[in-house]
C-alpha cells in the first residue's frame, strides 16, 4: 500500500471494518496535521471532531461492497487558509477471499472550488439583492416607510436584525435637547429574522428617540462618515446612554456575534445610520458584505433624502396654509356659520383649499369657498393672493358674477400662474336670497329647515378664475331663515373611477343632524362623503337664524326692505338693485 499510495498528491486512507484507520499516506497526514501513528487504531470521529466523517457512506460500501463518492467538509488541523474545507471522497471496499477486510478511501481537496462556487453564488445573491432594491425601498414619500423598508429587505438576506435610525426632524417637531456629547437618534425602522423576533421586542422600539454616547458604533461611524465593523463582546452594546438591564439582557440572549454600521448619506447630507447585527450562529461581515451593504444604503438614502425634503415641503406649506387659512371673521350677528379644514392623509400633499366669509352692507354677506390648483408651498401662497383679493372687492357692493371677472381680470394682471376655481355666495336675509356665481366649481347645496333631503343647485360654471376667458353669471337661490347653505371643496366627494356627478348627487341625501347643529352636520358629512379622500377637504356651513328679533322673514316683510324676487334659480344679470330702507341693526 505504502508503494502504492505513498507518493500520490491524493489522501488515501484505509480502515478495518470497524472503521478504524490501519493506513494513511503522507498528503493524508498533510491534509489532517497529524502524523499516521495519531490516526492508527482511531476513527474518523475522534481523530477530527469538526469534520464529517460520512461513516454512514462507508458502512453502506462494506455491506453491499458498491464503491461510492461522497463531498466531506469541516475542519481538520492542517494548516489551510480556507475557513470550511471540502473534501471529494471515494470508497472502495477491500476484500479477501470474497469477505470484506476494510474500505479504502481516497479523498482529494476541492476546498479551492467549492469556495469560488460559494463565493460565486453570494455575489449572485447580492447582485439580486442590489437589482430588487429599487422596487422593494422608496415605494412612498413616507420617511418611516422607507427606513421600515429598508431594513426589512435586508434581513435575513444580509443580517439577522437591522435597525435604521434617523436624525431628528428639524422642522414640525420639538425634540428635547439631547445632553451635551451625546447623538440623538430616532429609530424608524427595524426588522429581525423569524428565529429572532420573540427575543427582539424589547429593542424594536420604533419611533422612540435613542442616546448613543459619543464613542459608541452609531457615533463613530456618522462622525467618520464610513462604515464600522466591530465584533459584539459580552459587554458591548452600541455604546447606548440609556441602555437599560432588560435591553442589555435581550442583546446577550439573541447571542449577538459581529455588528456593521453604515451611514446614510445623499447629496452631502447625513440622513443616518443603518445598523446591521449578526449572532453567533452567522458568519462575521467580511469585505463583500460591506461593499454590498454601503451600495444598499447608498441607494436607500436616495429616497429617504427624496422623503425628507417632501417631508420638509409638505410642513411648510401645511403651516402656512394653517396660518393664512384663519377662521372666517363673523359675517354677522343674525348670521351663523361653521368651517372645517381636513387635511388629506399623510401621504398627500397639501393642497390650496380655501374659504371666506366677508360681511357686506345692508346685513348681507359673502361666503366664498375656492380650490387653488396644484399642491405645496406654491398652492398655498396663490392660495393666500386670491383670499386677499376677494376681500378687496368684496366691499364694492358688486354681484358674485361681476366679483369673478373683476377677480379673474386680477389674477391675470397679477401673473400669478394658478388657476382655481370658486364658488361665491351673497346671501340677503331680507330677502331670503342667496345670488350664487361659480368659476370652475361643485354646486351648492341647500338644507330647508325640515326637510328630509337637500337641494342641490346646478348652479352653471364658469371657466377656473385664472384663465382669462370671463363668462362668469349670478343665479338667484331662495334661502329663508334657517335654510343651511353648505359649501365645500372636491376633496369631500371626489373618488377615482367614479363619475364626479355621481358623487355630487351622494349629497342630496345629506339632512341637518338631530342636534340642529352646524357643527354636528359638518362631522357627519365629513364622515359619511369623506372617508378614502386623497385631497384636502374644506366645507362651510351657514345660515340665517330664524329667530332675530324682526320676527320671521316672509314676502311682504322683504318687500319693504329690498325689492323681492321670484322664487326658484333665476339669472341676475346686471347692476344689483337699488336697496330699500333698512332696519337698524340688520
Amino acid at each position: 500500500m505504502a508503494a502504492f499510495a505513498g507518493g500520490s498528491p491524493a489522501g488515501v486512507a484505509v480502515f478495518d471494518t470497524r472503521l478504524r484507520y490501519v493506513y494513511v499516506n503522507p498528503a493524508l497526514e498533510a491534509f489532517n496535521g497529524l502524523s499516521a501513528a495519531a490516526h492508527l487504531g482511531r476513527t474518523v470521529q475522534e481523530v477530527l471532531p469538526q469534520l464529517d466523517a460520512r461513516d454512514h457512506v462507508m458502512r453502506l460500501v462494506l455491506r453491499d461492497g458498491k464503491p461510492r463518492t461522497s463531498m466531506t467538509q469541516g475542519q481538520s488541523w492542517g494548516v489551510s487558509r480556507h475557513e470550511e474545507r471540502y473534501w471529494q471522497a471515494a470508497y472502495h471496499r477491500l476484500e479477501q477471499n470474497g469477505a470484506p477486510i476494510g474500505v479504502l478511501c481516497v479523498l482529494v481537496e476541492m476546498s479551492e472550488v467549492k469556495n469560488e462556487e460559494r463565493d460565486l453564488e453570494r455575489a449572485r445573491r447580492h447582485l439580486t439583492l442590489l437589482s430588487t432594491a429599487a422596487v422593494n425601498i422608496g415605494t412612498t414619500l413616507d420617511m418611516d416607510t422607507t427606513c421600515q423598508e429598508l431594513a426589512r429587505f435586508v434581513v435575513p438576506a444580509l443580517a439577522d436584525f437591522a435597525a435604521v435610525e434617523v436624525f431628528p426632524p428639524d422642522i414640525g417637531h420639538t425634540v428635547r435637547q439631547a445632553p451635551p456629547g451625546v447623538l440623538r437618534m430616532r429609530r424608524a425602522g427595524f426588522a429581525a429574522a423569524p428565529a429572532y423576533q420573540g427575543g427582539a421586542a424589547v429593542f424594536s422600539n420604533t419611533g422612540e428617540y435613542i442616546d448613543y454616547a459619543e464613542d459608541a458604533t452609531v457615533s463613530r461611524c456618522l462622525a467618520a462618515g464610513e462604515p464600522v465593523v466591530m465584533d459584539l463582546g459580552e459587554g458591548n452594546e452600541f455604546g447606548r446612554a440609556d441602555a437599560r438591564a432588560d435591553l442589555i439582557a435581550a442583546y446577550r440572549a439573541s447571542g449577538l456575534r459581529t455588528a456593521l454600521v453604515v451611514p446614510l448619506a445623499a447629496r452631502g447630507v447625513s440622513l443616518g445610520a443603518l445598523s446591521l447585527v449578526r449572532s453567533k450562529e452567522s458568519r462575521p461581515f467580511d469585505d463583500e458584505d460591506v461593499l454590498v451593504a454601503v451600495e444598499l444604503a447608498g441607494r436607500a438614502a436616495t429616497d429617504l433624502d427624496h422623503a425628507r425634503r417632501y417631508a420638509r415641503e409638505h410642513t411648510i406649506a401645511r403651516e402656512l396654509q394653517a396660518s393664512l387659512l384663519s377662521e372666517p371673521r363673523g359675517a354677522h350677528p343674525h348670521v351663523e356659520v361653521a368651517t372645517r379644514y381636513l387635511p388629506a392623509d399623510r401621504g398627500a400633499v397639501v393642497g390650496g383649499d380655501w374659504f371666506d366669509v366677508v360681511p357686506l352692507h345692508d346685513g348681507r354677506h359673502l361666503k366664498a369657498m375656492g380650490d387653488v390648483m396644484g399642491h405645496g408651498v406654491e398652492a398655498a401662497v396663490a392660495m393666500s393672493h386670491y383670499r386677499s383679493l376677494l376681500r378687496l372687492l368684496a366691499g364694492e357692493d358688486l354681484p358674485p358674477h361681476r366679483i369673478l371677472e373683476q377677480l379673474d381680470a386680477m389674477v391675470q394682471r397679477s401673473g400669478l400662474d394658478r388657476a382655481a376655481t370658486c364658488l361665491l355666495a351673497v346671501v340677503d336675509r331680507y330677502a331670503g336670497m342667496c345670488e350664487v356665481a361659480s368659476a370652475g366649481h361643485l354646486p351648492p347645496v341647500f338644507i330647508d329647515p325640515g326637510a328630509n333631503r337637500s337641494r342641490v343647485v346646478p348652479v352653471k360654471p364658469g371657466p377656473p378664475l385664472g384663465m382669462g376667458f370671463g363668462g362668469y353669471r349670478t343665479d338667484a337661490v331662495p334661502c329663508g331663515p334657517g335654510t343651511v347653505l353648505f359649501m365645500y371643496t372636491d376633496g369631500l366627494v371626489e373618488r377615482r373611477g367614479e363619475d364626479i356627478d355621481v358623487s355630487v348627487r351622494r349629497l342630496s341625501t345629506l339632512t341637518m343632524p338631530e342636534s340642529g347643529d352646524l357643527e354636528d352636520l359638518l362631522d357627519e358629512a365629513i364622515d359619511r362623503f369623506g372617508e378614502g379622500a386623497d385631497d384636502d377637504i374644506a366645507v362651510l356651513a351657514s345660515r340665517i337664524r330664524e329667530d332675530t328679533g324682526f320676527g320671521r322673514w316672509t314676502a311682504d316683510s322683504a318687500r319693504t326692505r329690498r325689492p323681492f324676487r321670484p322664487t326658484g334659480p333665476k339669472l341676475v344679470d346686471g347692476p344689483r338693485p337699488a336697496a330699500g330702507p333698512r332696519l337698524m341693526g340688520g
